[in-house]
């Protein structure tokens, strides 16, 4: 039996990259996955790998109406939600000094980045609650911890998410909603959005030579610490922050 069989879990921008293999391997390890992200074609190619119990609906996840149909959805097909994976974020340009960060651009930044996560815990918490308890993963980073010059509106949005997600694991743990909630921090992942920050190999190259490990991370690396909170395996781990960055943080 697999580590997460049976359970319902939403996880949000798996259209590649981190939320792609996060799908995948709840997948994998028994769950019925609900694949969201704006990118259609990237969401639709994610179910197609997992190719058994997976399904895709397009999501913007800044936009609350879009949270209300997609929970509505899940409640009314599958019954139950017992997982919920708050993965979508975007970087922005790089590098980005706040000097000359646009509002509108670092508002475009915190709209996904921070009130998606809002709007995932706001209406996932009483799905998860009425589900008998649930977990919720908020993918945070590295950058939570570190002063980010050169991505100023995303270092931001990924501290408030750090916090929030003390916030929400708290409140519920004192309502008794059995209702866990944690963070996980990647470090530098082979990724998309990692290519768009490190757009050369010379520059990958230089990356790979400051982390303790001697080597960027894989999609898969964060994956597996996604499942272990999402699984019952963590059932006594809420408020905690689960850093994955290849010894980085520990420089």
């Amino acid at each position: 039996m697999g580590r997460v069989a049976d359970k319902v879990v939403l996880v949000t921008g798996a259209g590649s990259g981190i939320g792609r293999a996060t799908a995948k391997l709840l997948a994998a390890e028994g769950a019925t996955v609900i694949v969201t992200d704006v990118n259609r074609p990237g969401g639709l190619e994610t179910v197609q790998q997992i190719g058994g119990k997976a399904r895709f609906e397009e999501q913007d996840t800044s936009k609350e109406a879009d949270w209300k149909r997609i929970i509505d959805d899940i409640l009314a097909r599958e019954g139950r939600l017992n997982g919920l994976v708050n993965n979508a974020g975007i970087a922005g340009p790089f590098p980005s000094s706040f000097e000359g960060e646009s509002l509108e651009q670092w508002r475009r930044i915190l709209s996904i980045n921070v009130e998606g996560v809002f709007l995932g815990c706001k209406y996932g918490v009483p799905a998860l609650r009425g589900s008998g308890g649930g977990s919720i993963v908020n993918l945070s980073s590295l950058a939570a911890f570190l002063g980010t010059p050169d991505l100023s509106a995303y270092g931001a949005s990924k501290g408030a998410v750090r916090q929030f997600t003390k916030t929400v694991a708290i409140d519920c743990a004192r309502k008794g909603y059995k209702v866990r909630c944690n963070s996980v921090h990647p470090g530098i992942i082979a990724t998309p959005m990692g290519d768009s920050i490190l757009p050369s190999d010379k520059a990958r190259e230089r990356m790979r030579q400051r982390v303790p490990a001697g080597e960027l991370g894989a999609p898969e690396d964060i994956a597996y610490g996604v499942l272990y909170l999402i699984s019952d395996e963590s059932r006594y781990v809420t408020g905690a922050e689960l850093v994955i960055d290849g010894g980085m943080n520990a420089i």
